[in-house]
Order: structure tokens, then sequence, then C-alpha cells
């Protein structure tokens, strides 16, 4: 077998790149997707998006539905993405907690960590109200325009904070983002002070979130508990009720993974 020749290999990389694309694209919408559409998104040919997803569909990577005339993600997508939770051994054990969470603000519960300079959701019990937040599990957001981000970034130290600013920026994504390592650094240390923090529509304008810090049995800040909702529903003044229902939560799944928190924090 002679050697592959570098036009070869990058056309497979294009393919690759480009059927992830189309994947990203899928999960976007639990509907469904039309074929033009995904091509529209993506910026490819309908003739290419088509062979791709058909390829995909192959490997029970993407479905499509013949009564509908639209595609959806595949069953494979789903097992493979399952592992990234179960590899952390406190998606599952959360479950409960989410679940008394949502119950007790009827609002979504969420489970957070940092990757890679952002916070991704890994785990969602979702609102039953029919307006409701939801940034999916697989979705990222800025740190210090999440909730949960800014739980988890409130447990280490100042030089932390600001070499973590360096790297990602103050985006200013709504009016209410933090534009200022002074503004962070105050926001951060009253989340310490009242043991949770708020993201006050700082990543989208009309959403609050309220979040507090998970602990491992290392003392380490493992992943963050939120709730989040329409800020009509979650008016400033009853912030801080919620905010002690999430801290609890957190606490309870902080000691139903046999961890604690510093006792500076505590």
């Amino acid at each position: 077998m002679g050697p592959i020749a570098k036009s070869e290999t990058q056309g497979g990389v294009q393919s690759v790149t480009r059927a992830l694309d189309l994947m990203r694209a899928l999960a976007r919408e639990e509907e469904g997707r039309r074929v033009s559409d995904l091509a529209k998104e993506t910026g490819l040919a309908v003739s290419t998006a088509h062979r791709l997803l058909t390829t995909l569909e192959l490997s029970g990577f993407a479905q499509f539905d013949s009564a509908t005339m639209l595609w959806h993600v595949g069953r494979e997508a789903f097992a493979v993405g399952a592992t990234f939770g179960r590899r952390r051994n406190f998606v599952a054990p959360a479950l409960p907690f989410l679940r008394r969470l949502r119950d007790a603000t009827r609002e979504t519960a969420n489970l957070g960590i940092l990757e890679g300079d952002r916070l991704v959701t890994v785990s969602q019990v979702e609102s039953r109200e029919i307006m409701r937040a939801i940034s999916p599990p697989g979705g990222t957001a800025p740190v210090f325009c999440s909730g949960m981000g800014k739980a988890i970034v409130s447990t280490w130290e100042e030089a932390q904070i600001r070499a973590l600013i360096g790297r990602v920026g103050l985006p200013r994504i709504t009016a209410r983002s933090l534009a200022t390592p002074e503004a962070v650094l105050a926001d951060l240390a009253a989340c310490r002070q009242r043991g949770y923090a708020v993201d006050n529509e700082e990543h989208i304008t009309g959403l609050r979130c309220v979040a507090s810090v998970v602990w491992s049995a290392q003392a380490e800040p493992v992943c963050a508990i939120s709730i989040s909702g329409l800020a009509a529903r979650l008016p400033e003044q009853d912030l801080d009720q919620i905010g002690q229902l999430v801290r609890q939560a957190a606490h309870q799944l902080t000691q139903a993974l046999g961890g604690t928190a510093p006792e500076a924090v505590v």
C-alpha cells in the first residue's frame, strides 16, 4: 500500500469537519431539520450535505424521517455523548438533586463543569413551564457570564481569576455583562460571601441563573448546580431565597459524593 497523498488526507479531514458541523446543526433543533436548511447553515452545497448525512445515517449518527422529510440526531450520537457524562462520576448522583430543585423552584435545574475555559452544561432537568430557559447539555457559555461558571471560579485565588480573564477576555454579550476585572472580582467576592452566584441577564437578556459550587472528596470545586429561568419569574427580590435552595442542593450533592468544602468557604 503506497503513501497517502496530501490532498487525499486534507479531503478526509475536511469531510470529517463538515460532518461534525452538520451534527452540531442537527443538535440545535430537536424537531428536526431539512437538508436545505442544514446546507445553508453550514455553508455546504445541498448535494454535499445530503451525501454526508446519508453517511452519518449508515453509522447511526443521523436519522431521516421520510414522513416529514426531516433529519434528526441518531442514536449513536447519544451513545457516544453519554460517555462524556459517565466518565464524570457526579452526573448520575446529581439527578435526584436536580429533580428536587426543579420541583422546588419550578425552573430548569442544571449541572455544569469548566472545560477548556468555558462553562459546559453536562446534565439538566427541564422546567415544566411552557416558557422555560434551556441551554441544552453540551451547550457552553463564557465563564464570567454564567452563574455556574462564576460559582466555580469564585473558589479560585485572585491570580488564577485574573489569568483566566487574560485568556478569555470579558466579552460584552449583554448590557449587564461584567466588563472589567474589578467588576468580576467584586461579583465573585459577593458570591463567596452569600454562597451562590447570579447570572443577572448577563448571558441572555431576560434570563437569570442562580448557581452554587459542588465540592469533591479532595475539597476541589468539581462542578456547579444551578436553576435558570425567565427574569420575570425570578425577580431580584426573590433571588436570595432561591439562592439558598440552590446552595442547599449543592451542599447535599457534595455530601452524597463524599465531598467536603475547605474550611474557609463552608
